[in-house]
């Protein structure tokens, strides 16, 4: 493999009513764990979708496993399958993700397309619910589940591939404490397993344990910062800039002071 999976050079992207990215560069290594943070709308859902191949840029270019990451390049068979089995895209929406009838049948779209034999199938399905808690639920229709039950089935559903990179959009978003627990120490065992984990992401009290390295989006589509997670999340002002923390004032001994508090701390853990 490239000791680089992804290199990311001065890309762009414009929606048609809105700005996506504006010259965003950056490059990731083989077996980090890197978190991209950003407020809403700054392009982290974007960066991924890029990196998955899923929309291209209007400028720029981006290498995966050191070849030109294009259009042209995933229309072609052998290419394309080569990179689907390296890289596996976990949806910020799970209702987004899911379509199959079964919990089982979810786990086995993956592993079926590319081709495995019924009994890699069966035993790539098998682990991954067994890795992940859900056997339990084989049978169950997806749309039936819980929101935390429905973000495992995802992840069961790129894990069953065994990619080498993990793009993880918002995964702790709308999770209970549990769960969310559970994801956090996932993250950890693919990581020391040799995985590369990018996982965008608004909250910032997960960053530590998920993220050895931060790439900071501000919202103005540009990169704003980066460098090693605990030196990002001491930035504060980087930080407050990039609108991922706001500051509250109160009165102490007739002197107003201020103190950094995370967006998402405050509105969206309720």
């Amino acid at each position: 493999m490239a000791k680089n999976v992804f290199e990311v050079k001065t890309v762009s992207y414009r929606y048609q009513d809105a700005a996506g990215l504006d010259g965003v560069s950056f490059v990731v290594a083989a077996g980090e764990k890197v978190a991209l943070l950003g407020a809403n709308g700054a392009g982290k859902s974007t960066i991924l979708k890029i990196l998955d191949g899923l929309i291209f840029p209007d400028k720029g270019t981006v290498v995966a496993f050191g070849e030109n990451l294009t259009e042209p390049a995933l229309n072609d068979e052998g290419f394309a399958t080569a990179f689907r089995r390296r890289v596996g895209f976990v949806f910020q929406n799970s209702d987004a993700q899911l379509f199959s009838p079964s919990v089982w049948e979810e786990i086995a779209f993956g592993p079926l397309h590319l081709g495995l034999d019924p009994a890699q199938i069966r035993s790539r399905v098998e682990d991954t619910m067994h890795i992940l808690g859900i056997t339990h639920l084989k049978e169950r229709p997806p749309y039936h589940l819980s929101g935390g039950e429905k973000k495992k089935v995802a992840l069961a559903s790129v894990l069953a591939i065994n990619p080498a990179v993990l793009l993880l959009d918002e995964p702790s978003a709308g999770l209970d404490p549990k769960t969310e627990e559970f994801l956090i120490r996932l993250i950890g065992d693919l990581s020391r397993a040799g995985k590369t984990v990018i996982t965008a992401t608004q909250d910032l009290g997960i960053v530590p344990q998920i993220a050895s390295r931060a790439i900071v989006l501000g919202e103005d589509h540009r990169l704003s910062g980066e460098g090693a997670a605990v030196d990002v999340l001491a930035d504060e002002e980087l930080l407050r800039e990039a609108n991922l923390v706001h500051h509250h004032a109160h009165a102490h001994n007739g002197t107003e002071h201020f103190h950094p508090h995370s967006h998402v701390e405050e509105h969206d853990h309720h």
